[in-house]
């Protein structure tokens, strides 16, 4: 069997282009298999995890331990209620202060009609209306601006008698034993006096002046009236009548 020529060429030309398209696609096969990313195993590190804790510096545990006593004594503070202010002494007159008491004096003792004299609670009482005159008005004392600074003044209406044992303190020891001291004072709220001064005294020099004035801060005295209106803050004329005789001690007001 023989061949032509032209169809050997032919094969030979089929088998180089086979052996071409064979020998790029393994060079492609090779250029991906170089190319491709090579996975990493991960390897597990067998320890077990190691925790820490930073601690604060000794210098600020002790700053925050002072601020929370000083919020816990600030909330104590506010819880609790604030305390009573005390109440301020009552002070007394500073010439009470500097009297010496007398030793007691024996014109001043009392028998059983003059304790039944001082019961204020036999003393008639008087309707509002009525003054010293009987007509609403307090008799004034006669001439005019007789009291400190002109003022006029007024008789003396008792509320309550001071009993010999409230004028016996004030007795000075070298004092007489009869007299009496004049004083005239400003009404105030409560048929209480306050401002007195001295007027006169008799014997003059006893002291019995200073000591009605200084007994005063006891007295209870109406206050004027005029057209049955009391006159709160006008001046009184006060006289206390004193006696070695146990009939005639006590006070009694002009």
């Amino acid at each position: 069997m023989t061949f032509s020529s032209p169809s050997w060429s032919r094969l030979r030309e089929r088998g180089g282009g086979v052996l071409f398209a064979l020998g790029l696609n393994g060079l492609l096969l090779l250029a991906l298999l170089t190319m491709a990313p090579q996975l990493e195993q991960r390897v597990e590190d067998p320890r077990n995890p190691v925790t820490f804790e930073m601690a604060p510096a000794p210098a600020k545990q002790e700053a925050r331990a002072e601020k929370s006593k000083e919020r816990r004594k600030e909330k104590a503070a506010a819880a609790s209620p604030a305390p009573p202010k005390p109440t301020p002494p009552v002070k007394r007159p500073k010439d009470l202060e500097k009297l010496v008491l007398p030793s007691p004096m024996p014109f001043l003792e009392m028998d059983s009609m003059q304790m039944a004299a001082a019961d204020i609670g036999k003393i008639p009482k008087k309707d509002a209306g009525e003054g010293a005159s009987g007509q609403g008005n307090s008799s004034m004392a006669a001439g005019p601006g007789e009291g400190p600074g002109g003022v006029q003044l007024f008789e003396a209406e008792w509320y309550r008698r001071p009993s010999p044992a409230e004028l016996a303190t004030y007795i000075p020891a070298t004092a007489p034993g009869d007299g009496w001291g004049l004083v005239a004072c400003k009404t105030v709220e409560n048929f209480r006096v306050e401002n007195c001064q001295a007027l006169g005294e008799s014997p003059q020099g006893s002291g019995f002046a200073r000591a009605v004035r200084l007994a005063a801060w006891q007295f209870l005295v109406r206050p004027p009236r005029v057209n049955g209106k009391p006159m709160i803050g006008s001046w009184v004329r006060i006289r206390i009548d004193y006696s070695r005789k146990p009939a005639d001690s006590g006070a009694a007001g002009m």
